[in-house]
């Protein structure tokens, strides 16, 4: 599945498209945020999740809607509702684990 960009206008609408999707908080400046980029694509490859980009820099509205409080903050979203929250860097391995009851492919 693509990583789409999303922002504070079309944010609620690209979330409900989709039953499962998670919603990457980031900026550019954010080492960690550019680290953890490679992994959710392909884990978005791998395993079927749609992806969402928010640069919380330029959507200050969605990011304090969700009180992001520091990036990277993943969040997973099913039927439009949050259901969890992963925070920080984690290496593919374990974010595939903790993504694992999310998996559609």
């Amino acid at each position: 599945m693509p990583i789409i960009e999303v922002n504070d206008r079309n944010f609620a609408v690209e979330v409900r498209k989709h039953e499962v999707v998670i919603v990457d908080f980031w900026a550019p400046w954010c080492a960690p945020c550019r680290m953890i980029a490679p992994v959710l694509e392909a884990l978005s490859q791998e395993n079927g999740l749609t992806v969402l980009k928010l640069n919380v820099d330029r959507n200050p509205y969605v990011a304090g809607q969700y009180r992001i409080m520091s990036i990277p903050t993943m969040m997973v979203f099913k039927n439009g509702l949050p259901a969890e929250t992963l925070v920080g860097y984690m290496p593919k391995d374990v974010l595939k684990r903790r993504l694992q009851p999310y998996f559609i492919a």
